[in-house]
């Protein structure tokens, strides 16, 4: 392959995987070693072997080796502490509630209202939905100037139903057109009851747990870099496993370039959807952050990675 490269962020997110996992480090940490090395010296896959390192591609969807990427990212969502009359759509934690826990239409219906589970209150029902299907992000309060983060606290344990594929299924949005920004821009151009039906076809409900100043972590507990870590299938590609991905390159508005970039990933998270032969990059934190993963639905090759025997 002679994509462009750059391997600039893997040195640091596999620190990370060192300092703060000493069971993956014990596995891992001396084939990280190996790729720094290669990175540094050579970068080009095909002296891999020198280093003594296995590359084998997976195989895809479609056998020929092309491999689903989409993205995620921290989204950042204004609150207040205290409701009033337009941050009033209120933020919860995981309550007490086992196999039993309410819809999602029974929670906007005010089934946890007086548990003293308000972690804070949103001016919208969107941007709290939109954290939900990213499953973390941030919270900064409006009123003291706080930043926090809101890692997942858990689910209502229902199924959950994709808006997009509502959307489409009305011919709201086209198929070819479905992203989060659609999305978002549909739910602006529509009154609040409007919005709400639409939202409760999603009877599932995630519920957050608030942690000051903490870093985005994935499901293996380790801190995620932007376009440095991906959510896979641990069926295929165990917490820790670094692969060597060519990452399609996307233009401003979220179409194909045409180019693809190679880079070294590390599978640190897990997602309901990311089965089989489907990555889900993280694109950090932040609006931008999220127009870019939105977008993102393209094919790339990807090849794991082991040491020699």
């Amino acid at each position: 392959t002679n994509s462009p490269r750059d391997y600039t962020a893997f040195s640091e997110q596999a620190e990370m995987v060192v300092s703060k996992s000493p069971s993956m480090a014990k596995i891992y940490q001396p084939l990280y070693q190996q790729l720094n090395e290669w990175a540094l010296q050579s970068g080009n896959p095909q002296d891999l072997a020198n280093y003594g390192v296995q590359a084998a591609q997976l195989g895809g969807g479609d056998k020929q080796g092309n491999v689903l990427f989409t993205g995620y990212f921290s989204p950042v969502m204004e609150l207040r502490h205290e409701p009033n009359e337009e941050y009033r759509y209120p933020v919860y934690a995981l309550p007490n509630c086992g196999q039993e826990c309410p819809t999602r239409a029974e929670i906007y219906d005010g089934a946890l209202d007086g548990l003293g589970l308000e972690l804070g209150y949103a001016a919208n029902r969107i941007d709290p939905f939109m954290m939900e299907v990213q499953g973390s992000g941030f919270g900064h309060f409006e009123d003291d100037d706080t930043l926090e983060y809101f890692a997942y606290g858990g689910k209502n344990n229902k199924a959950y139903i994709s808006i997009g594929k509502v959307l489409i299924e009305r011919e709201l949005v086209t198929r070819e057109n479905m992203s989060m920004k659609a999305i978002t821009e549909w739910v602006l151009a529509n009154d609040e009851e409007t919005v709400r039906e639409l939202l409760e076809q999603n009877p599932s409900y995630v519920f957050f747990n608030p942690q000051a100043d903490a870093p985005v972590t994935g499901s293996a507990g380790i801190p995620l870099l932007p376009m440095a870590s991906v959510a896979g299938d641990r069926s295929i590609l165990p917490m820790g496993t670094p692969i060597l991905a060519e990452v399609p390159l996307l233009n401003a508005d979220g179409s194909w370039s045409g180019a693809h970039q190679l880079r070294l990933l590390i599978v640190l998270d897990t997602g309901g959807a990311v089965k089989q032969n489907h990555l889900d990059l993280y694109h950090g934190m932040g609006p931008r952050a999220g127009t870019e993963a939105g977008h993102y639905k393209h094919f790339g090759r990807v090849w794991k990675l082991g040491l020699d025997n």
